[in-house]
């Protein structure tokens, strides 16, 4: 495999990535990044308004939520390609000024049609607004000590917004009502994209001859290495993070409220997990990247393991455990894997590599998700003869909790399993990069 330093020869920067950015920069990208998290966590709390103000059948108020996230997911992988030819700041300002465009007109829409057409392409935006940023992160420092603690706080940003985007958008559609949030989407990056003077203009000139997508990304053992780290992480933590406050209503009878406090343990370590990565990474010789990301990985399937302790009789305290460690598996990670992937390619193939990376981090996550709820939902309905009933459980609905725990236990196996084997995936092809550099 040629190094990187080799492949680095066939372009020439166009901005010095050596220059010390303004320090203005991180905090523009911050802003804006952390709205992306919200964006995916946060806006399904304002669908209850959204339908009672609108109405609209269930389709098309799903589409809301999935429509940004298609979008996203998709578009990851044209704004990585586009990215590393128009340069990473003019791809950040574009996701900015789509995002403020796309949020005024969700707030505005006055059909459900219409908040649907500008949830999606508020998708496209983020898109763009989160690949030009990882690419910015990953070209402006060249020492790895700057580039890993700039990607520590990245990741924080990430895991804050997931974690605490239920609860603030919860505040801000209670204070504005539904229009509120997606109003509040566009100040934040409306600021991003004013200050964005601040960012690096970091763009590659690409060699004659040169091919329009480089598939030597799929011959790096270490990049795919890393970008399976987060399909490990939507298999057995999205998954949970996403229905666990289904499960425990289902099975204890949980509020949602008080299934929000339970979820605590969980969502915390996801803020503090990217900060004590970091720094662990910068003043201990031996936990390196790659050794917190295999102590993520154990904390993951050891978590999934635990969690089959959610049962209609046995004490809740037992699950505190497994909810903390998989916080900090997925939290720990976070930064790490953005930093290491993109440190791993030549630097005009940033952009591509911030998109694929995310192509899979959020394409693994709607797949997992859908056939987590498909799964739990048919093995409920083997047990309750009646569909309306079994979608009621499977929708968390207090009553056959034996008949839900049982589902869930089976659901939760096959996730562990799965994880498990994607960690040996990333296992395998770790030491087939060792290898290949000695």
């Amino acid at each position: 495999m040629s190094s990187i330093t080799e492949k680095s020869s066939q372009v020439t920067a166009l901005a010095d990535p050596a220059e010390a950015p303004s320090r203005l920069a991180m905090p523009v990208i911050l802003l804006a990044v952390f709205v992306l998290p919200m964006g995916i966590s946060g806006t399904a709390v304002a669908l209850p308004q959204i339908a009672s103000d609108l109405g609209s059948g269930p389709t098309l108020l799903q589409w809301v939520v999935n429509g940004f996230n298609a979008a996203f997911a998709i578009f990851t992988l044209v704004w990585g390609v586009l990215s590393d030819r128009i340069g990473y700041k003019r791809t950040f300002i574009a996701g900015a000024v789509l995002m403020v465009a796309a949020s005024i007109a969700s707030a505005a829409a006055p059909n459900m049609v219409t908040v649907d057409v500008a949830r999606t392409l508020a998708g496209v935006a983020g898109a763009a607004i989160f690949t030009g940023s990882s690419a910015i992160l990953s070209n402006s420092h060249t020492s790895p000590e700057a580039r890993m603690r700039n990607f520590a706080v990245f990741g924080a940003t990430i895991g804050l917004g997931l974690a605490l985007g239920p609860t603030i958008a919860g505040l801000i559609v209670g204070w504005t009502g539904w229009r509120g949030i997606f109003l509040i989407y566009g100040v934040l990056v409306g600021v991003s994209f004013a200050l964005s003077k601040a960012l690096p203009d970091i763009r590659h000139e690409r060699a004659q001859g040169q091919k329009v997508i480089d598939f030597s990304l799929l011959r790096n053992y270490r990049f795919l290495a890393m970008i399976l780290v987060p399909v490990a992480a939507a298999i057995g933590f999205v998954t949970l993070m996403t229905y666990l406050p289904v499960a425990l209503s289902a099975i204890r009878g949980m509020s949602p409220a008080q299934s929000g406090l339970f979820m605590l343990p969980m969502s915390i370590p996801v803020f503090l997990g990217p900060l004590i990565a970091g720094r662990l990474a910068n003043s201990a010789r031996r936990a390196t990247p790659m050794t917190m990301i295999y102590v993520s990985l154990v904390f993951l399937v050891i978590g999934d393991i635990g969690m089959l302790l959610l049962d209609p009789h046995k004490p809740l305290v037992l699950l505190v455990l497994p909810m903390i460690l998989l916080g900090f598996s997925f939290g720990l990670p976070i930064g790490l894997v953005d930093g290491e992937a993109l440190g791993s390619v030549p630097p005009q193939n940033s952009g591509t590599a911030a998109g694929v990376l995310n192509f899979l981090r959020l394409g693994s996550e709607a797949v997992v998700i859908g056939a987590y709820s498909a799964a739990l939902t048919w093995l409920i309905r083997r047990s309750i003869t009646d569909p309306d009933t079994a979608n009621d459980v499977a929708a968390g609905t207090t009553g056959h909790a034996a008949v839900y725990a049982d589902a869930f236990h089976w659901v939760m196996a096959a996730a562990t399993v799965l994880s498990a084997l994607t960690a040996l995936a990333i296992a395998l092809l770790h030491r087939a990069e060792v290898r290949g550099d000695r």
